[in-house]
């Protein structure tokens, strides 16, 4: 669309372009309204209605006055009450039908609302895991739920408004016209100039800005969501400042944006202001004139009443299309956002999926490259893990450690080759099976604010009390369990209690226990975990592997030495390969690593030894 399709809509109603856009963005919605599409005609039916009828008391008051100057004495106090009952009959119709207008669309509204935030589930439960890494969960919630509360907000209150808005000032015209055109022509002069003006304020700028503020909304959202979940990170390392920067920058962007576009409009909207509300200056010397040159005083004195009266409707329908044009804009935005977010790629299930019934791990040639990105964060991958075998990757920050694991279940798919499980490429198995198959714990815990029985069960709501209590032992979570006064009952969260990353990890790794898959992948479990909580996790993840197919990463390279295999990851590229001692005695990469590790150590000893 051009710059005109954010024109006022008086001005622009006509313009192709605009009913294109108006028009587009209706059909996109409507294909969320089901079978209440039909009320949202019926909503602008009734408000150009109401609107009439609450045009119509302006004329009953004219009438009255009328009355006072021409019906005599007797007669004028029967002729008034009938048009004061009129008058008050004409706007409680006008509000009643502008009630059931807007009952009609909210329910329409209503509807779109649910309809994009049932769409937006069912689309995003089908995405794949990596699509959860690019998008934050403030940044998800802010596109769906605030941005299907704007489709509301434009269904429900503006779209109505727009059968009024077109049909109120053909209504006033005809009037003002009707009763004395010289008047009816100078009161047009202010309402055309400001029309002019509001044209040249309402230019493609506005969509540019729609998307920048909205963009900046989300970004708020995001930094928000982030700060308030690490509060009590921040608070034990007493880092508000340091961790309040990226929060308040996004706050001081989104002033800056605003306060930029407000001032581009303080000046028009000043003027505008002035000219829309000067036609009495105008009108009331032009009406002495028509006096002093007919001599008939009460007929121009009616109707220079009765202009008032009816001119500032047109302010009113200017304003409101330009709510109009705000709230059209704002929800073509809002309905683009959705749909770039939920028009990712999502997991592509195969229509004659295959079973697995074996669970070693095969990588052949495999190559992977982000989206969007332009070299391959794999490049040419093979080796293969037999079932019940453990294989540990290491390597340097950024080497494609965790994007190998993570290719196992789906998270990405590959670029070029296969990633297989059992023989099968992993494309070719059912989603819900691959799932079942894999259990994969990562650095970075998922506790939901429940209870800890239901965090645990998460990985197998059908698991019996004792096989619970037995995961518990085996997690090495019974001392978590007992110190809280309602035990596996005790909710977590706001509402309940905080446990620490080694905690949290240790109640992750008893869910992975519960859920007994074939297949494991650990990514970092014991990076964030204290000494203490480190040898507990090790006991754990002892349980949580026995006779498992395991693909293990890990920076601390003592938990690695019994790996059947260990993979040194560089460039997306297997450096090296073989077991602990194997590599240690080619004196390559891996010693290097090892030496630098065993350093590290002896580094924290002595300065623990130090403090104590």
């Amino acid at each position: 669309m051009n710059k005109n399709k954010q024109c006022s809509l008086l001005s622009g109603i006509n313009n192709p372009n605009f009913q294109i856009y108006i028009m587009g963005t209706l059909s996109r919605l409507q294909v969320y309204m089901g079978r209440r599409k039909v009320l949202l005609p019926v909503a602008m039916v009734l408000s150009a209605m109401s609107a009439l009828a609450g045009m119509l008391p302006y004329i009953f008051i004219w009438l009255i006055v009328k009355a006072l100057f021409t019906v005599g004495e007797a007669d004028a106090s029967g002729v008034i009450r009938t048009y004061a009952w009129w008058a008050v009959g004409t706007a409680v119709g006008g509000i009643f039908l502008y009630f059931l207008a807007l009952m009609s669309s909210h329910l329409a509204a209503f509807r779109v609302e649910a309809n994009l935030r049932r769409e937006a589930m069912r689309r995003i439960i089908r995405m794949p895991l990596g699509f959860f890494d690019g998008n934050t969960n403030g940044r998800i919630r802010k596109i769906i739920d605030d941005n299907a509360s704007i489709t509301h907000t434009f269904l429900a209150h503006q779209l109505p408004d727009l059968a009024a808005t077109v049909l109120m000032p053909l209504f006033t015209i005809g009037l003002i016209l009707a009763f004395d055109w010289r008047l009816g022509l100078v009161c047009l002069i202010p309402v055309v100039v400001s029309m002019v003006l509001m044209q040249t304020m309402m230019t493609g700028k506005s969509r540019a800005f729609m998307q920048d503020y909205m963009t900046s909304l989300e970004e708020m959202n995001t930094e928000a969501v982030e700060y308030v979940r690490g509060i009590p990170v921040v608070k034990v390392f007493q880092q508000t400042i340091f961790s309040f920067k990226n929060f308040h920058k996004s706050i001081m962007n989104y002033k800056k944006m605003v306060s930029m576009h407000t001032g581009l409009w303080e000046k028009p909207m000043s003027a505008y202001s002035v000219i829309i509300n000067a036609f009495v200056f105008l009108i009331a010397p032009v009406a002495i004139l028509l006096i002093e040159y007919s001599g008939d005083y009460a007929s121009v004195l009616l109707n220079f009443f009765l202009y008032v009266l009816l001119t500032p409707v047109f302010s009113i329908c200017i304003m409101r299309s330009m709510y109009l044009s705000q709230a059209l804009g704002q929800a073509s935005e809002a309905i683009d956002r959705f749909d770039r977010l939920t028009s990712y790629e999502g997991l592509q299930v195969d229509s004659s999926p295959q079973s697995v019934n074996a669970y070693g791990i095969t990588f052949d040639k495999v190559v992977f490259r982000y989206p969007g990105a332009t070299q391959n964060a794999i490049d040419g991958l093979s080796f293969s893990i037999p079932a019940g075998k453990t294989v540990a990757l290491v390597g340097a920050s950024g080497s494609g450690k965790t994007t190998i694991a993570r290719l196992v279940p789906r998270f990405w798919d590959t670029t070029e080759g296969r990633v297989m499980l059992g023989g099968v490429d992993v494309r070719r198995i059912a989603p819900e099976e691959l799932m079942n198959k894999v259990s994969f714990v990562f650095q970075n815990t998922r506790l939901f604010k429940t209870s800890l029985l239901e965090n645990i069960r998460y990985g197998n709501p059908e698991a019996t009390p004792e096989e619970v209590e037995r995961v518990v032992d085996q997690a090495q979570c019974r001392d978590i369990i007992n110190k809280q006064p309602a035990g596996l009952n005790t909710l977590l969260g706001t509402e309940g209690t905080y446990l620490s990353g080694g905690e949290q990890q240790r109640i992750v790794l008893a869910r992975a226990i519960l859920k007994n898959a074939p297949v494991v992948v650990l990514d970092e479990a014991t990076a964030f975990a204290d000494p203490e909580n480190e040898h507990l996790i090790h006991q754990a993840l002892k349980e949580l592997t026995k006779d498992k197919t395991v693909m293990m990463i890990a920076h601390r390279l003592t938990s690695i030495t019994d790996a059947d295999l260990i993979l040194v990851i560089e460039k997306g590229k297997i450096a090296e390969q073989g077991t602990h001692d194997e590599l240690l005695e080619k004196k390559g990469i891996y010693l290097t690593m090892w030496n630098e590790y065993q350093q590290s150590i002896a580094w924290t000893i002595r300065k623990e030894a130090k403090h104590a």
